[in-house]
């Protein structure tokens, strides 16, 4: 809690006059008239106008000393943070020619009458490369196992059995394309005769895989038309980022595959193989990651005066932080020469080209000259020749809550692109956090005084942690016993949205390699001589839920499911769960009786005639035997999957 701040006068306007009042009628008795309409009256009032007006700036300077203090410490506004993520763009038809997106392009929600449009640029330039279906192969997904070609049979029209006679976990189908193609939506149009197989057509135990180079990744499908190869159809597959091509069944290509998974707990699984009669494959689409900002153009800041300190402003702070910035100036042969961005000039030499940035006000600073106990005079940073010509290169300009949009509603192109016909984020946009204010700055100072950028404690750790990347929802420092002596394990938890009702999509509590490495970075450059440090996500306990109810008399049990499902995926929930609401503790043992006391709490419940708990692996999607509590480890957070509760009517 912050102390609080002195009064150091209390009196306010109407005190002012009628201290003045009691004042004349001690000095001047004859003065009987004290109505507003007097005009000694109205003199005392303007007077006690502009005395308050003076009060009011004496309690102001407590404010003003502490900015000052803060700023003497080095201490500035955290930026914005800017939401993140991935853009998936829409061929208007199938191109024989790569199409290329360029890195800055621009996508927007729909402007309205009453809210303008949220712009996310993309980072990084996007090739949607044209591919086509080389090579067809079955066979084991195990290591060392080589697939059988069986393009020879497909050329026939005999049909290709996708799997063994009785498919078993581990057979797959492999498809080689004739190129890698990183980053796009490639869709098969597969023939199958139209056959049932035994299993549920819109949950098939398949899993996408793609070869990234040193291991199989899974895939996103967006649309399987097939049923799980019940069917002819298209199958549109989101390839990652990293694929490569590679060398299956002494063939050479792009590979991904379809493998049949073990199926979880009430999942059916094949009877018998799908025959595959025809296959071709093509590009309809590629995914680029975007980030809610615009694109400055280059912007020209001014001219040298040839002097330290000397400082410019940008035109369109803030700038996203963590977004790259460099400043250029030109030299006397004509060339424009690059300046490094950094946090401070105190490692910095005279010939050193450096400059601080303060993202949140947009300051463009050169390093200052300071004078030496000896009275020398040392320049922190090199100072650009006086006349010289600064300018800023293109930087990422925005960032905050307003950033976290919902899936699907990056829906506008602020320019066209030649075959491309739509647009949309799949995934809600998250990350976005508000630019600091003052008031949480000035929290911020005592801790900056304690840690002096050192990382010692358990809170230092997770103080640092914040300040280099605000974006992330939870922090947690535990030890890393497995890391041996001196072994720190920090754990970060992203922020995501739910669908409206608790549940979280676990795919989107991944933390983005970039992420964990620049906060690895920081701390790095902060802890102390021996200790071992680990920066990654916690270990998401899966949990599970089945219960049987009792609804109250006249209330829908189809309503009481509902609402008790959701106070389930709420209170069992990494950010929003616990008995504080603001995520469930880290290492926290969940007992049967905290969720039968949540179940009883929802609206419409008579009575809760039994609870189980289910541990789960959030990995396999399979579930553990039954207990009446699920410990979990120091570093460990609990996850829901797949809650299940029956409700009786009122009897």
């Amino acid at each position: 809690m912050a102390l609080p701040r002195p009064n150091l006068d209390d009196r306010r306007f109407q005190d002012l006059v009628d201290e003045a009042k009691r004042m004349v009628q001690q000095r001047c008795p004859q003065w009987s008239d004290h109505n507003v309409s007097d005009p000694g009256v109205t003199l005392i009032e303007a007077f006690a106008h502009m005395t308050d007006q003076l009060i009011y700036r004496l309690n102001r300077v407590p404010d003003k000393n502490h900015l000052a203090f803060l700023d003497l410490i080095g201490l500035t506004l955290h930026p914005p943070a800017a939401a993140r993520t991935d853009v998936t763009f829409w061929l208007s038809a199938p191109r024989p020619e790569p199409v290329r997106i360029r890195e800055g392009t621009e996508v927007a929600t729909t402007r309205t009458e009453t809210d303008e449009a949220v712009v996310f640029s993309t980072v990084r330039e996007l090739a949607v490369v044209p591919v086509e279906l080389s090579v067809l192969a079955t066979g084991q997904a195990e290591p060392g196992a080589v697939p059988t070609d069986r393009r020879a049979e497909l050329a026939a029209g005999r049909g290709v059995p996708c799997f063994s006679a009785v498919p078993r976990p581990g057979d797959a189908v492999y498809f080689g394309l004739s190129r890698a193609a990183p980053s796009c939506v490639v869709a098969l149009r597969l023939d199958f005769p139209v056959a049932g197989h035994g299993i549920d057509p819109e949950h098939p135990p398949l899993a996408w895989e793609a070869w990234t180079g040193e291991d199989w990744t899974r895939c996103e499908v967006d649309r399987d038309g097939t049923g799980g190869f019940n069917r002819p159809g298209d199958v549109l597959v989101h390839l990652p980022a990293g694929h490569v091509a590679s060398a299956e069944a002494r063939q050479r290509g792009g590979w991904l595959r379809c493998v049949v998974q073990r199926p979880v707990r009430g999942q059916r699984t094949y009877s018998a193989t799908p025959s595959l009669l025809s296959a071709e494959a093509f590009t309809v689409g590629g995914t680029a990651p975007a980030v809610h900002a615009e694109r400055a153009a280059e912007e020209l800041l001014g001219v040298s005066e040839g002097v330290p300190a000397q400082s410019f402003s940008l035109d369109r702070p803030p700038v996203v932080a963590g977004g790259a910035f460099a400043v250029e100036t030109r030299d006397s042969a004509g060339d424009w020469a690059a300046w490094t961005e950094v946090a401070h000039f105190a490692e910095s030499g005279p010939y050193d080209r450096h400059v601080h940035l303060d993202r949140s006000t947009g300051e463009v600073s050169f390093g200052p000259a300071v004078r030496e106990a000896d009275g020398s005079l040392r320049q922190y940073g090199a100072v650009p020749a006086k006349g010289v010509p600064v300018r800023a290169r293109p930087y990422l300009t925005g960032g905050g809550r307003r950033g976290n949009v919902a899936r699907r509603t990056l829906a506008v192109l602020r320019s066209s692109i030649p075959y491309i016909a739509r647009v949309e984020n799949r995934r809600p946009a998250t990350g976005g956090v508000d630019g600091e204010d003052v008031a949480d700055a000035r929290l911020r100072g005592a801790l900056e005084l304690r840690t002096r950028q050192r990382a010692v404690t358990a809170e230092d750790y997770e103080y640092l942690t914040r300040q280099a990347a605000p974006e992330v929802a939870r922090v947690r420092c535990v030890e890393a016993p497995d890391q041996g002596p001196g072994g720190v394990r920090v754990l970060l938890v992203p922020a995501a949205e739910d669908d409206g009702e608790g549940r979280l999509d676990f795919a989107r509590m991944a933390l983005p390699p970039e992420l964990l490495a620049s906060v690895h970075a920081h701390l790095d450059a902060r802890r102390m001589l021996g200790t071992r440090l680990v920066v990654e996500p916690p270990y998401y306990q899966g949990v599970t839920v089945v219960a049987v109810l009792r609804a109250a008399d006249g209330v829908p049990a189809a309503r009481v499911q509902r609402a008790a499902l959701a106070a389930l995926y709420r209170q069992l929930n990494p950010l929003t769960g616990g008995p504080g609401g603001d995520g469930w503790p880290f290492g926290r043992t969940v007992h049967s009786g905290a969720v039968w006391a949540v179940l009883e709490q929802v609206p419409g419940v008579e009575a809760v005639e039994g609870v189980r708990l289910f541990p789960a692996d959030l990995e396999t999607l399979r579930r553990g035997e039954p207990d009446d509590r699920i410990v979990l480890g120091p570093g460990s957070l609990v996850f829901s999957y797949d809650h299940q509760v029956r409700v009786e009517e009122a009897r």
